[in-house]
């Protein structure tokens, strides 16, 4: 005998049927029990090995073993009763299930009287003890192990391991009894099988060698403690530590019921559904009282052990109405797990309400579930119910503690994803409200913008705005306050605000983004608790654009520099002083001023349009570049294809912002302009001067207000301002603009004359005939402008 392999085919009778009766394997064993060759029989039907009519018509078993002692014929004609075992060994989804038949044979000639294998005292241990010989063949058991095998020692002693159970675990087992058997050491092997059942057993084998007088290996003794208890303890704490991995990764309702779903599914259950109350509407809060049937809830998640979800009645999304009893609304109305069953009979009755699910529950062979209500910080949220249907066991104890364990987890995820929503919610409502609705329509550019919140982060404190100014002029700001919710959009709005405020008062650039540094310093001195400031920091980028003389003025506080595509060219970044962020104070901008064709594209943006983790700075602004050279005629069409070119497709990390604006001029034949001496005698030529362009621009309707304007603005200037006056018309379609220049920096203020008062009525009347009017300063005086609508004067 080959010590390295002792396994003697020929002492067990052996054979291999198909799943149609065929004989497919047949051993040397089988040959010396019956007589027959392998060619003899291999391929036919193995009913006609079976002697007596009343056999042949058995069929195949049910389960996955059977044992019984049948009648079978000899090749001489004899009747052979033979005690079988027979396992079913299962291909998997690609083929037929097969029927692995032995039966041991006896040995040749007695045994030694000295054999050291009916001299081990093990066998009145507690412990399943089970004794092979040198050749690997079960030689004895102990009634414990017999118990365990379901077996009697008197049939299954000579089989081998994988011969007794046919499971694909027994192969491993007798590779270690291989390796105690010619090694001499023995060890410990723990293996999971199905033992006499479905149900999963733990097993702790620890094979020792057996010795005769002299110390040869004669066998190997195998003692088996069954381990189950804690092993299904040691799973359960396993799968309680993963759902507090899994579970929560993200701040999604949906997403989260999924994972719930998932992590129950097939560890604890066959099919998981999650179905969740609708949140209140409005972002108010869950109520906490008790609740009242019927309960609607909204299917948010199920996952099944089989492809496609086949026992799920309703539809993810879809609202179903529970009633009482149902096993959703009598777990959320008692506040507690319920289990039911097909068995105890409440399962049906449950489904009383439901036809179609008691169909889907027959149709599935489901015959247990368990509701588990989904509750957090004293909120109800919705109820879980595990079903199963594969696994045979019902639901223990144990399960319910495990599931409500599991539950409690997620419903505490599901409770901030809810709250998160909600924040974001109101936040991305409070954004949208700061921000402009619609981009005034100008004669001086045609806009189109773009705001999108963070994908995991939330709204922040980024910001776009076009400001119409005097003299045609137009105001770009884009912005980025430091941050995200609330706090980050209130910030955005009260600078938008301040933006606005010092835009209406015609500032530089330069001296706007000056005065609102020092606005964020007093944000960041309210917002610190140590009056440091540093609380709240923004970015901006503001730029006037004048129609007339087509030049641009353009400042920057640690603002990304804006692209311009000049009108047949190709995209390029425009070089700008960056100057500090807002908030540092006391630092000084620099504006620069750059002369634009007439439709060039100016692109404004916030940097979470071009940062990201996957790239640096300068790859988004090549992307970005490339996008814009790539775009078609349409802003909103090019808004829309650089946002999908430059984002992924979760969403951005950071909340953006995007400000196109296409250039256009006013042509020169709509704009009229006089140098006019400081004599009080030269009103009355201007005024007709002015009442001939008029005519020419075919306004005669505005003729009687532009006189009194012109009029009242021209005297002003020579009687308060200095030399170097200066007259000028502008209109489009809507507008017509008088403003009148000087050299001097003091500015009038409108007031209401007196009775006995002289003067003091004209830039009364000027405010009451205008729709608007203001004054600037300039580099080298004041300009005082008024706006007549020719559609009300039409």
């Amino acid at each position: 005998m080959n010590p390295e392999y002792p396994f003697d085919d020929a002492a067990t009778a052996r054979a291999v049927i198909d799943d149609d009766g065929t004989l497919v394997e047949w051993n040397a064993g089988a040959e010396r029990l019956l007589g027959y060759r392998a060619a003899e029989v291999v391929g036919r039907p193995a009913v006609d090995l079976m002697a007596g009519a009343g056999q042949s018509g058995s069929g195949a078993p049910e389960g996955d073993r059977w044992d019984g002692t049948i009648t079978l014929r000899h090749r001489d004609g004899g009747a052979v009763s033979v005690w079988l075992l027979a396992h079913r060994v299962r291909a998997g989804d690609d083929g037929p299930d097969r029927w692995l038949v032995v039966t041991p044979l006896e040995e040749d000639g007695p045994r030694a009287p000295d054999d050291p294998l009916d001299r081990v005292g093990l066998l009145e241990s507690p412990c399943a003890i089970a004794i092979y010989d040198e050749r690997l063949r079960l030689r004895r058991i102990n009634s414990v192990m017999a118990e365990v095998l379901q077996l009697p020692e008197e049939h299954v002693r000579g089989l081998r391991a994988p011969e007794l159970s046919g499971r694909p675990q027994s192969t491993d087992i007798e590779r270690y009894l291989l390796r105690v058997l010619t090694t001499g050491r023995g060890t410990d092997v723990r293996t999971y099988v199905p033992v006499g059942g479905d149900r999963r057993y733990a097993w702790l084998a620890r094979m020792a060698p057996v010795t005769d007088a002299q110390g040869r290996v004669r066998g190997v003794s195998v003692a088996a403690h069954d381990f189950t208890e804690q092993y299904v303890a040691q799973e359960r704490l396993q799968l309680v530590n993963e759902a507090s991995v899994r579970i929560g990764t993200t701040l999604d309702v949906p997403r989260t019921a999924e994972e719930l779903a998932d992590i129950c599914v097939p560890a604890l259950a066959d099919f998981v559904s999650v179905d969740l109350l609708d949140p209140p509407a409005h972002g108010g809060e869950s109520p906490t009282g008790p609740l009242t049937a019927p309960l609607s809830l909204r299917r948010t998640a199920h996952r099944s052990v089989n492809p496609g979800n086949p026992e799920a009645v309703a539809g993810l999304g879809q609202v179903d109405v529970y009633p009482t009893p149902s096993p959703q609304a009598d777990a959320l109305l008692a506040g507690r797990t319920i289990v039911a069953s097909t068995a105890t009979g409440d399962l049906a009755q449950w489904l009383s309400w439901d036809p179609a699910r008691a169909e889907r529950i027959k149709g599935h062979g489901i015959h247990t579930t368990m509701s588990v209500p989904i509750r957090a910080r004293g909120t109800t949220l919705g109820v879980a119910v595990l079903t199963r249907f594969k696994n045979p066991e019902p639901f223990t104890p144990d399960d319910v503690l495990l599931a409500e364990e599991i539950t409690a987890r997620a419903a505490v995820c599901i409770d901030n994803a809810r709250r998160y929503s909600r924040e974001r919610e109101t936040a991305l409502a409070l954004q949208r409200s700061l921000l402009p609705r619609s981009l005034p329509r100008t004669a001086a550019l045609e806009a189109a913008s773009r705001y999108l919140p963070a994908a995991r982060s939330g709204v922040g404190g980024d910001w776009f705005d076009v400001i119409p100014l005097s003299g045609m002029r137009v105001a770009m700001v884009v912005g980025d306050v430091v941050g995200h919710g609330v706090a980050a959009s209130a910030t955005m709005g009260r600078l938008r605000t301040a933006v606005r405020t010092l835009a209406d008062i015609d500032l530089a650039p330069d001296e706007l983004l000056t005065h609102l540094d020092d606005l964020v310093v007093r944000l960041s001195e309210e917002a610190g608790t140590d009056g440091s400031p540093g609380e709240v920091g923004a970015t901006c980028l503001y730029a006037v654009y004048d129609p007339i003389s087509r030049r641009c003025t353009l400042a920057r506080a640690g603002h990304p520099s804006p692209v311009m595509i000049p009108p047949g060219g190709e995209p390029e970044e425009i070089e700008l002083p960056a100057g500090p962020p807002l908030g540092l104070g006391g630092l000084p901008f620099e504006s620069a001023e750059l002369e634009l064709r007439e439709g060039t594209v100016l692109s404004l943006y916030t940097d979470g349009l071009i940062e990201s983790r996957e790239r640096d700075v300068d790859a988004g602004h090549a992307l970005l570049r490339e996008a814009l050279s790539a775009s078609s005629g349409s802003l909103d069409e090019t808004c829309d294809h650089v946002l999908h070119a430059l984002l992924p497709p979760g969403g951005a990390a950071d909340d953006v912002a995007l400000l196109l604006a296409r250039t256009q001029g006013l042509p020169s034949s709509q704009v009229a302009t006089w140098d006019i001496p400081a004599d009080p005698a030269l009103v009355a030529p201007i005024r007709k001067q002015v009442m001939e362009q008029l005519d020419a621009w075919n306004l005669s309707e505005a003729s009687f207000t532009a006189e009194l304007v012109v009029s009242e603005l021209v005297t002003n200037a020579i009687r308060y301002g200095t030399p170097g006056i200066r007259l000028r018309l502008i209109h489009d379609a809507a507008t017509l603009i008088c403003e009148v220049s000087d050299t001097s920096h003091t500015a009038p203020h409108l007031r209401r004359a007196k009775i006995f008062d002289e003067g003091g009525r004209g830039l009364l009347l000027v405010a009451q005939l205008t729709q608007r009017w203001g004054s600037r300063h300039t580099a080298d005086g004041k300009t005082i402008w008024a706006e007549i609508g020719l559609l009300d004067e039409v």
